[in-house]
């Protein structure tokens, strides 16, 4: 089955679907490795695996070569992160066929201005609604109707106030878009009120120390959210990992003290999947 299928079956089964964020082909492995049913490529974690802030530095094709090493390395459908289209509808409708072309089951744009940046840093613009809704019509044109689903974000809370927001929401969903992102709520009320004015699937956000409060998986769920991204979690954690050892290492001159929070050599080799590698090699050798 392809992976936008798959999606829509997750969809279809009316259960929460968490999607933790990734930034490459380890990051996604593992979290199929932990039984997840979706990955999240997320833009922002692929900018600062490039040692970039998430603040519109990358080309398409930057973004799509990740976004592809993510689709290849699992078997999990892909909700991919596509920013603002990178320019305006014409450029949009291309994005969305590369975004077609290397296999994500779904990819998010949002109403920002060109070049965007992190949906929970200050001083945001946005676009006008009609010209997001002409980036959602080109996309839905660039792509069948099994192909990738689009979500469609606003960033307008910060900018033009919630019920802008919700009113650039209700007016995306109409343009074509599959499933709706309100981006940046900033309270549990404002999380509650997205929910029950917005009758489309909808996706919601969570991490801790952005602008929104983080609510419980099981609330989400009662409130009615289809899909819940978790953004950057993974690659703060892997940050503080690797600080961790790289002080073992400049205190003793190796990592032995830190050796418990180190993956095994053998577990490592498992994720990359070294052994069915092999198994290749012996397969095809005289």
């Amino acid at each position: 089955m392809d992976t936008p299928s798959k999606l829509r079956g997750l969809l279809e089964s009316g259960d929460l679907i968490v999607a933790p964020g990734v930034f490459d082909g380890l990051s996604a492995r593992l979290v199929e490795m932990a039984s997840f049913s979706a990955v999240y490529g997320s833009g922002g974690a692929v900018s600062r695996a490039i040692g970039l802030p998430d603040i519109g530095l990358l080309s398409l094709t930057e973004v799509t070569e990740q976004m592809r090493r993510i689709v290849d390395s699992t078997d999990l459908p892909v909700i991919a992160d596509a920013d603002t289209g990178f320019g305006n509808a014409i450029n949009t409708y291309r994005t969305a066929l590369e975004f077609s072309r290397i296999g994500v089951a779904a990819f998010h744009l949002e109403d920002q201005t060109f070049p965007k940046r992190c949906g929970h840093l200050s001083d945001k613009s946005v676009i006008p609604p009609e010209e997001m809704a002409q980036k959602i019509r080109a996309a839905k044109d660039a792509t069948s109707s099994s192909g990738p689903l689009l979500i469609a974000r606003t960033d307008a809370v910060a900018v033009e106030g919630f019920d802008a927001a919700i009113d650039r929401a209700l007016r995306y969903g109409e343009a074509g878009a599959d499933i709706l992102f309100v981006e940046a709520p900033e309270t549990v009320e404002q999380i509650a009120e997205v929910a029950a004015r917005i009758e489309a699937p909808k996706l919601i956000n969570m991490f801790s120390g952005g602008k929104t409060p983080v609510v419980s998986t099981e609330r989400l769920r009662e409130l009615g959210y289809q899909i819940v991204i978790i953004p950057s979690d993974l690659q703060r954690a892997t940050i503080k990992a690797i600080q961790r050892t790289l002080a073992a290492i400049a205190r003793d001159g190796n990592s032995s003290k830190v050796e418990d929070e180190l993956a095994t050599f053998t577990e490592r080799e498992l994720i990359v999947r070294t052994e069915e590698y092999l198994a290749i090699d012996q397969r095809v050798s005289p």
